[in-house]
């Protein structure tokens, strides 16, 4: 039983091939697989920490601790009943994650005076004045934007360490914005666009920037996840290195 559902009204999933077993609500916010190419490319080493924010169940973080050995990972949740499955699921899982209940525009006290070396984050993707809220609370608060993400990024920059990196996934109709806000707080961003198929818009990407980078603006080459020009029916077809990264927990590298 965990707080806020029954075991009967929550699944357990496999992440990184079954490496990770993680319990997540049927109806309600459910991660797929975009927290997992987020974590993967988390430039993250042993003994670095780690903030996640708005960790939800855990899969972000406790998918960079899985990959990388000795990392210390937190998770900061507004929601109670998603806080207490991210830390049942670290715990049936083996791993070391600290939660902590709390809205990130009211930092809790417990992590206004910490810095980690990585910071993390999927805010939520759609911007509720241009489009429509959905039933589910737990869904909406996932999904659906009430926190604006000029607040996701400045929190972010404050609780990451000089030299340190913030990552984040987001639709790609929302880079303008994002690389707006994120210009104001970090240096050395780089955009790493991830393309459905070969000859395809991007529709996510990935966005990382230092604390106290100097490099210029760096656009990458797309990544490209399926194999392809069109779906093959119902069955995945992602291409060999996306497999890697998200059945084998390979990390996602920005080309150098």
């Amino acid at each position: 039983m965990t707080e806020g559902w029954p075991d009967e009204a929550l699944s357990r999933d496999d992440f990184l091939g079954g490496q990770l077993r993680l319990w997540q609500p049927k109806q309600g916010y459910r991660a797929g697989v975009d927290p997992v190419l987020l974590a993967a490319s988390v430039p993250a080493r042993t003994g670095d920490t780690v903030l996640d924010l708005g960790c939800g169940a855990g899969v972000a973080a406790l998918c960079v601790a899985q990959r990388v050995p000795g990392v210390k990972a937190t998770g900061l949740e507004v929601q109670p009943g998603y806080a207490d499955l991210a830390r049942r699921n670290a715990a049936e899982n083996g791993t070391e994650l600290e939660v902590i209940e709390g809205d990130l525009t009211r930092m809790p006290d417990t992590l206004k005076q910490r810095q980690f070396t990585h910071v993390l984050a999927n805010p939520p993707y759609f911007d509720r004045a241009s489009s429509t809220r959905v039933s589910d609370d737990g869904r909406e608060t996932g999904r659906g934007e009430v926190t604006p993400l000029s607040d996701w990024v400045e929190m972010a920059a404050k609780r990451c360490a000089p030299k340190g990196t913030v990552t984040m996934i987001q639709r790609a109709e929302r880079l303008p914005e994002l690389l707006s806000h994120a210009a104001r707080h970090l240096g050395s961003l780089e955009v790493l666009p991830l393309i459905p198929r070969k000859g395809r818009a991007a529709r996510l990407v990935l966005i990382r920037g230092r604390k106290g980078g100097r490099a210029a603006f760096c656009l990458h080459d797309g990544w490209i996840l399926h194999e392809g020009d069109s779906h093959p029916g119902d069955r995945e077809n992602y291409n060999a290195a996306t497999t890697c990264i998200l059945r084998l927990g390979t990390p996602l590298l920005f080309p150098s």
